[in-house]
């Protein structure tokens, strides 16, 4: 028969590993850690340094002794920052409302309307995500130029409205609500417009906030397309503007203060995503579990 002690030294033995292996976790998360964050330990560091300091460092340093804020003010005064910032406000809430309003309707329509060829079609929509997205930005680009609106807000935004990816992902989560509430909802005489605003909507605003703060964050980080279809500084947004800021800007060589407008660029996503990665987390999660 086993004895009182050596239950407990069996204990001890699985507590004693149940520590170790928490020790090598968590360290393996740190190291994890460091190493994610030192691109951008990096990148506020060098924005931090003059000019003069920066390049006379033949060894770079982890530190510095002599911050200097003056490659942030040089970001807003040698070139029109803030014109870009503006450019990308714009076109950043313009396209997320729009496409909300697309996606929103579309995921309706597929997840609770009946209506001929409703598979079909969203089977070739499904398929439209197979398409390589060079051919797409060809497509749009001769289109958006024929139609005579390049350099303007509208050539900007019109390519951006509808995403397969959050209509389906939407759609998705609509399906997971009863189908009895919606058949309730029509013998009370409620319309299909009343019914998604006051049960669909505020039921999956978990995921509906996902895809609001996804398409944020692409819009402000759109780079190819805003490049191609403007060559106008009057209408560049942030991501393509660090190119012009590079060429007419501080040049080349003038590293911190380029880093200075990249962190000044990448702050408002930081912000974002920190305050809202629960609520991206479960809305994905729950977008993709059936009968959540």
């Amino acid at each position: 028969m086993t004895t009182m002690n050596e239950i407990q030294q069996a204990k001890k033995s699985a507590e004693r590993s149940q520590r170790i292996r928490t020790v090598i976790t968590y360290t393996l998360l740190v190291l994890w850690g460091l190493i994610v964050l030192f691109p951008f330990y990096w990148m506020i560091l060098t924005s931090l340094k003059s000019y003069s300091a920066y390049n006379s460092e033949y060894i770079p340093k982890l530190y510095t002794t002599a911050p200097t804020f003056q490659n942030y003010a040089d970001a807003f005064t040698a070139v029109p920052l803030a014109r870009y910032f503006g450019n990308t406000i714009i076109f950043t809430l313009i396209t997320t409302i729009l496409m909300l309003v697309v996606t929103i309707l579309a995921a309706f329509a597929f997840s609770r309307l009946e209506f001929k060829g409703k598979n079909l079609v969203f089977t070739m929509f499904l398929a439209l995500m197979m398409i390589p997205n060079e051919l797409v930005i060809i497509t749009n680009f001769v289109t958006i130029t024929n139609a005579g609106l390049r350099n303007t807000f509208a050539g900007l935004i019109l390519p951006s409205v509808a995403s397969i990816f959050y209509i389906y992902l939407l759609k998705e989560n609509f399906e997971q609500i009863p189908e009895e509430l919606y058949k309730a909802a029509k013998v009370d005489g409620t319309s299909d417009l009343k019914y998604l605003l006051k049960v669909m909507i505020p039921i999956c605003q978990p995921t509906i906030v996902t895809i609001t703060i996804l398409k944020v964050i692409e819009c402000w980080n759109s780079y190819v397309w805003p490049r191609l279809i403007t060559d106008d500084a009057m209408y560049f947004l942030v991501s393509n503007g660090i190119q012009e800021i590079r060429e007419n800007g501080f040049g080349r060589e003038n590293i911190p203060a380029m880093m200075a407008a990249v962190v000044v660029i990448s702050v408002p996503l930081i912000i974002l995503f920190l305050i809202f990665h629960k609520k991206i987390m479960a809305g994905v999660s729950r977008g993709g579990t059936k009968g959540a």
